[in-house]
């Protein structure tokens, strides 16, 4: 399920030359709050208020080795997936069916090694494509979150962690773009590529959590070396050093990046600070998060940024399934005081909004508009999952949905070094779900870069919501021009639930139990 990291070596090679100080500087949260959580990784060696008694500390540790055994193993197991059907990720489409039919390629592009001059297949796309998402999972014997015992958020962080894949996912768009993917996500997909015989089969086989996980790095270190050793001296003098420094660049960018989602005190979008955001909301360690309470965490964690101008992005949250324009245009438009400046006078946006598809299930006339909203590029995934078991969904195919798992328990990481391994934070091994197991509740993320895009995101989603399929259905949500009142995270469980409507699989309005774990405005 690890992927490969790319070696220390390229890190330690005046980093300071590679890019201009900006690039260099480090997100911290403001220092206005959680004060006691931002003295380093050794915080909870100091004395905090509301300390845990002997009991609570003993439960936490019983609970902690339990969930290590539940979810520090996986599952052997293959997912296929159909060569006959298109595979959509993020926006974008990969197709197998004529690599499926060529002599050249009878196994979908398994074999990537043979020929190095070839161009690469959708299926090697695709794979490239998954494994540079940024993957965060359950983690253990990190500090000591704040006001409890818990050195772990194994069984109860899984929406959180959800919650950080969509940000990383934002951020990874953001700051290096859609189109950009991990340099090394190939070398590790081949250095864990087995010999397999041609298949006339319709389905492939993408490889287990266990073959991955046992896998060793040195495999893949050795590929490196033994590639870079091939390349003939006259073909490195001929290199572009400028498109060299933009990978160089764009690796460190991807590196600090994760960085920011460390299990750590400090790190602006790790646990400790979201677990801490959520304490307005009566929300505390331990607890299980809605997809509805972590949109709004996440809006107030990119708030809390120090540097929020080098940042230059901020986060909306829609209401009552509703997203206002004009409240858009106030987050964005920035006030200059020499007046605008062109690409300067607008923040970026991600803008999430929470929504419950159905009752106690997936209302089926929301199928397939949710297909199309994933096939839009500008979507950065959807936090939902099955019942009380969260997943970040990122595509499908056919009738299944594509997902990043955040229920498996790896040691922590110390971000906080300079070259630290990259490769518990890559997963090379898809898994899908089927939409009729997928929880209503779910907050969809999207993602704006410029006034334009915004423009386009609401025309194009529009569209999607407006489709003929639907036309007679109400809509999973709507764009409306103007404003709407500011409900804030802590107005967020007191709303009264007199004025939501359920669609049930007739059709029909009518009335259902509301989930007692999530704040949502039934469609």
């Amino acid at each position: 399920m690890n992927s490969v990291s790319p070696s220390s070596v390229q890190y330690l090679q005046s980093q300071e030359d590679l890019c201009p100080l900006d690039s260099q500087r480090q997100l911290h949260p403001r220092s206005s709050e959680h004060v006691n959580s931002w003295n380093g990784c050794d915080s909870a060696e100091k004395p905090q208020q509301n300390e845990p008694d002997e009991v609570d500390k003993i439960k936490a540790k019983l609970m902690t080795a339990w969930n290590n055994v539940k979810y520090g193993w996986v599952v052997k197991g293959r997912t296929n997936f159909s060569k006959t059907s298109p595979i959509f990720l993020l926006g974008r489409c990969y197709c197998f069916e004529s690599e499926a039919d060529s002599p050249s390629s009878p196994d979908t592009g398994y074999e990537t090694g043979d020929n190095q001059n070839a161009p690469p297949t959708s299926v090697e796309l695709f794979r490239k494509d998954f494994a540079s998402r940024i993957w965060l999972t359950y983690r253990r014997e990190f500090p000591q979150l704040e006001g409890s015992a818990l050195t772990t958020d194994c069984g109860w962080g899984c929406m959180l962690r959800s919650g950080q894949m969509l940000l990383a996912q934002g951020l990874l768009v953001h700051l290096l773009s859609r189109n950009w993917t991990w340099p090394d996500a190939l070398l590790s997909l081949e250095s864990e590529a087995e010999p397999r015989s041609p298949s006339r089969s319709n389905t492939a086989n993408w490889p287990t959590f266990s073959e991955v996980l046992g896998s060793p790095l040195d495999r893949s270190r050795s590929l490196r070396e033994s590639h870079r050793a091939a390349v003939p001296e006259t073909r490195a003098r001929r290199r572009d050093n400028i498109a060299q420094y933009r990978t160089d660049k764009e690796e460190m960018e991807h590196r600090k990046m994760i960085s920011w989602f460390g299990d750590h005190p400090k790190a602006p979008f790790g646990v400790h600070q979201l677990v801490g955001y959520g304490k307005s909301s009566g929300k505390k360690a331990g607890d299980w998060y809605g997809p509805s309470i972590v949109a709004h965490i996440i809006k107030r964690a990119v708030e809390k940024v120090e540097d929020s101008e080098y940042l230059n992005l901020t986060v909306y949250v829609a209401q009552d399934c509703t997203v206002y324009k004009g409240d858009v245009l106030n987050l964005c438009e920035i006030r200059l005081k020499a007046g605008t400046v062109p690409d300067l006078d607008w923040k970026s946006i991600i803008i999430l909004v929470p929504v419950r598809l159905g009752g106690e299930t997936l209302n089926p006339v929301y199928m397939q508009c949710v297909k199309e909203i994933l096939k839009l590029e500008c979507c950065i995934g959807i936090i939902g999952g099955r019942p009380k078991h969260s997943l970040y969904f990122i595509g499908f195919q056919d009738d299944f949905l594509l997902y990043l798992d955040p229920h498996y328990c790896q040691p922590v990481v110390d971000v906080t070094k300079r070259d630290f391994p990259l490769e518990s934070f890559h997963c090379i091994s898809p898994r899908k779900l089927s939409f009729s197991k997928m929880d209503p509740s779910c907050t969809i993320g999207f993602y704006a870069k410029t006034k334009e895009d915004f423009e386009n995101l609401c025309k194009n989603v529009s569209m999607v919501l407006g489709s003929s399929s639907l036309k007679e259905k109400y809509p999973i949500f709507t764009f409306a021009e103007g404003r709407a009142q500011d409900y804030g995270l802590d107005d967020l469980c007191t709303r009264k639930p007199d004025k939501t409507v359920l669609i049930s699989k007739s059709g029909r309005p009518g009335k259902s139990k509301q989930n007692s774990t999530d704040e949502f405005v039934f469609l």
